[in-house]
C-alpha cells in the first residue's frame, strides 16, 4: 500500500522537487511526511518545521483578518472601499474588456469591501492576458515570489489608482490583485503595519509561530531554498534562505507574502474547521466568517472569466470552493488554494478533512504541478 512518504520521495526521486512536506488529517488521525532536503544539494533533510515561502494560500488568512475588522464594526461589507482607500475613489473602467486603456468610462458604483473580498473589485487578471488593461496592470501587479518587486503601500496604491478597471465592480471574478488591497485596507483601517495585526489576531492566538512575512536568521537553518524548473528539466536557484524573506518588505504581501510551515497551516486550517476557534478554546473568527470564507460567492458568467485560475471552481473569501465534482479530489464544499511557489491547502468541512502540500519549486503557470494533483488523488482516497 502507497503511503505519503512512499508518493513524495518518489517525486524527489526523479528529481522534480528537491523535497516535500505533506499533511493529509481527519480528526485525531494525522498522516505527516517529511521527505528529501531542504536545497538541491541536499545539506539540510527536511523536516516537519521546514519553513516554505506559501505564496497564494496566503490569501485565506489576508482575508479572515479583514473579516476581523468587519465583525468588530470597524468596517461594514456594504462599505466603500474609498474611505479608506482614496486612491480608488473614482475608478475608471475600460469600455470592453478589449478596448485601449485610455478608452474608459466612470465605474457605475464605487467598490465596495464585499467587491475587494470577493475579488470582484474589477482588478486582477482573467484567463485572457492579452487584453490591454491586462497589460498594464502587470506593470504594478508583479510577481508577488518576489516581494521586493513592489514598493511601499502609498506608492503601490498611486500606481494601481492610473490603471483602469477590467470590469465593472461586481461584474467579474478577477485573480489575485484584490487580495493585495485587502491587506492594504486592513494596515488603513487599524493604522498598523499588517504583519502586526495578523501577528495579534491570527498566528499568535493559533500558536503559529512560524509564519511572517520574513524570517528571521535564527530560523533560517530552518528555511528552504526556492527553485524555477528550467528548460532542460533542472531547478535553478531563485531565492535562498538569506535572501528576499530576511527583511520585512516595503508592501507586505496579502496575496502571497507569508513563509510558515506544515504544522502552522494545520492550525489555521483545523480553526476554519472548528467553526472559528482555535485548539485551546480562544475565538478567533465567528461561525458566520468562516461561513462566508468557505461559501462560493460566484455566478457561472463571473467564473467563466476566470477560468483558467478557477478549473470549474467558485470563489469564496481568499480561495476557491469546489463546486462539482470534476475530479476525485474535488469534493464540493472543499476550501482551500495554491501557491505559485508549489504549495496547496485544503479544507473539507463535511469530513473534516485537512490537506496541506508544501514544496519549493515554482509554478510555471496557474495548472498545479503534477505533483500536487497526485498528492491530492492520494487524500482523497486516505
Amino acid at each position: 500500500m502507497t503511503t505519503l512518504h512512499d508518493l513524495l520521495e518518489a517525486h524527489v526521486g526523479a528529481g522534480t522537487v528537491p523535497g516535500a512536506v505533506g499533511v493529509v488529517a481527519r480528526g485525531d488521525r494525522v498522516e505527516i511526511a517529511a521527505v528529501g532536503s531542504q536545497d538541491v544539494g541536499g545539506s539540510v533533510p527536511m523536516a516537519r518545521d521546514s519553513i516554505f515561502r506559501v505564496a497564494s494560500i496566503t490569501k485565506s488568512v489576508t482575508a479572515a483578518a479583514l473579516l476581523i475588522l468587519v465583525e468588530e464594526g470597524r468596517i461594514a461589507l456594504n462599505d466603500p472601499i474609498r474611505t479608506w482607500l482614496p486612491e480608488l475613489a473614482e475608478p475608471m473602467v475600460v469600455r470592453t474588456p478589449a478596448s485601449p486603456v485610455d478608452d474608459v468610462v466612470p465605474a457605475a458604483r464605487p467598490i465596495s469591501v464585499f467587491d475587494v473580498l470577493a475579488s470582484q473589485a474589477g482588478y486582477g487578471f482573467p484567463s485572457d492576458f492579452t487584453l490591454p488593461a491586462v497589460h498594464e496592470l502587470f506593470t504594478v501587479q508583479k510577481d508577488g515570489r518576489v516581494p521586493s518587486n513592489f514598493p511601499p503601500a502609498d506608492k503601490w496604491m498611486t500606481a494601481l489608482g492610473s490603471v483602469p478597471l477590467l470590469y465593472q465592480p461586481g461584474d467579474a471574478w478577477l485573480y489575485d490583485t484584490c487580495s493585495v488591497l485587502q491587506g492594504v485596507l486592513i494596515s488603513r483601517v487599524t493604522r498598523q503595519p499588517l504583519p502586526e495585526f495578523l501577528a495579534e489576531r491570527i498566528f499568535q492566538p493559533l500558536g503559529m509561530v512560524d509564519t511572517g512575512f520574513e524570517v528571521p536568521a535564527a530560523k533560517q537553518g530552518r528555511f528552504t531554498s526556492f527553485y524555477r524548473p528550467t528548460g532542460d528539466g533542472s531547478l535553478e536557484l531563485a531565492d535562498g534562505p538569506d535572501g528576499e524573506w530576511s527583511s520585512l518588505p516595503a508592501l507586505p504581501l496579502g496575496n502571497g507574502g507569508l513563509a510558515s510551515t506544515a504544522e502552522d497551516w494545520l492550525a489555521f486550517s483545523r480553526m476554519l474547521l472548528a467553526d472559528g476557534v482555535a485548539a485551546n478554546g480562544r475565538r478567533v473568527l465567528t461561525a458566520g466568517s468562516v461561513r462566508m470564507m468557505t461559501t462560493d460567492h460566484t455566478n457561472p458568467a463571473q467564473r467563466d472569466i476566470g477560468r483558467l485560475f478557477l478549473e470549474g471552481q467558485g470563489w469564496g473569501f481568499g480561495g476557491s470552493v469546489d463546486i462539482a465534482r470534476t475530479h476525485p479530489w474535488n469534493v464540493p464544499g472543499r476550501y482551500g488554494w495554491v501557491g505559485g511557489t508549489g504549495t496547496a491547502a485544503h479544507i473539507v468541512p463535511d469530513t473534516g478533512a485537512v490537506t496541506i502540500l508544501l514544496t519549493q519549486v515554482a509554478a510555471t503557470g496557474p495548472a498545479p504541478a503534477p505533483v500536487i494533483r497526485r498528492f491530492w488523488r492520494y487524500a482523497s482516497n486516505a
